[in-house]
């Protein structure tokens, strides 16, 4: 026999009403993703809160591209993450977003047009020619040059995000990440423009090592020796994957949220849905954990606001 919930509540929301108090009232408004949202929000709270939790943040690279970068070196400030899982190309718009500036764009431009004027299209997001392949050339050239000539022959992609965030400053994921010591891991990282000029620069040094075993000691570390582990998964694709992958080890994550729009129709591993990891021993079976359906530049400012106010 089928036991209804509460019932459903409207939504009231009072001039100056603090937005974590909005999204208690999502939670009992029945209003399809806004329950998955406010969800999220109480897993993370409980999860960040934990001392005993490992936690891992996953995300895809494009999302660097934007302004929602600033939300991603915040959280890492603020240390509610152990672990980066992320994708090669969250490096490649790091290092170029630091040294110089993307564009504001549109959908529908004409990308023959572009091309002619020396302009990527990513989305909405325009990036200039030379702020991007030249300008990573130049900058991961000189900086491995400098960690060879220092007596640095081999490196691990931790080693490699260590290396690039150091030499960056404030605004960069990498750079909070670096001074923080929080682990940043890019399991696919020759799939970009960083791993195409370690490549290069390999083969100008034939002594040069990328040691990516070196990665999987330093994850084995970590979660075969973690009481709990969590994770906020933006994106899906390889980061959401190892995430997950790792985790098995350890019999699951015990708090996970992942923030997709991707379909679970297709079968793919994006669209997989949190619970589906419950079958391959990747999420505990009594894990804390949801799906948000949404388009992650529009729900995480606001799910970061509610974080800060609930965890203060």
């Amino acid at each position: 026999m089928i036991q209804p919930g509460e019932p459903i509540q409207d939504i009231s929301v009072d001039k100056g009403m603090p937005i974590e108090k909005i999204f208690e009232k999502m939670s009992k408004s029945g209003g399809f993703e806004s329950r998955n949202l406010a969800d999220g929000l109480s897993v993370l709270t409980e999860m960040i809160s934990d001392d005993k939790c490992i936690n891992f943040l996953s995300f895809i690279g494009a999302i660097i591209s934007t302004g929602l970068r600033g939300i991603i070196k915040d959280m890492i400030e603020n240390k509610w993450f152990d672990v980066v899982v992320t994708t090669c190309g969250a490096l490649d718009h790091d290092i170029a977003r630091y040294f110089s500036n993307y564009n504001e764009g549109s959908f529908t431009l004409d990308d023959a047009k572009l091309a002619e004027e020396n302009f990527h299209r990513l989305g909405n997001v325009l990036v200039p020619t030379e702020s991007y392949g030249p300008l990573i050339e130049k900058k991961m050239q000189a900086f491995l040059e400098e960690e060879y000539n220092n007596g640095i022959k081999e490196m691990s992609t931790e080693d490699i995000c260590k290396m690039i965030g150091k030499h960056l400053g404030d605004g960069s994921f990498l750079y909070s990440a670096f001074k923080n010591n929080v682990r940043v891991i890019v399991p696919g990282i020759m799939d970009g423009a960083v791993g195409s000029q370690i490549w290069l620069f390999s083969q100008k040094h034939s002594d040069f090592k990328l040691n990516m075993m070196k990665d999987a000691d330093t994850l084995s570390g970590i979660i075969f020796k973690a009481k709990k582990s969590g994770a906020l998964m933006i994106g899906g694709g390889i980061s959401k994957h190892h995430t997950l992958w790792w985790n098995q080890y350890r019999d699951g994550l015990d708090f996970a949220v992942y923030i997709t729009t991707a379909q679970e129709f297709d079968g793919s591993l994006s669209g997989a849905l949190v619970r589906e990891a419950i079958s391959w021993g990747k999420v505990t079976q009594n894990a804390k954990e949801t799906t948000i359906h949404a388009e992650v530049t529009t729900v995480l400012p606001f799910l970061y606001s509610a974080l800060l106010s609930k965890l203060k």
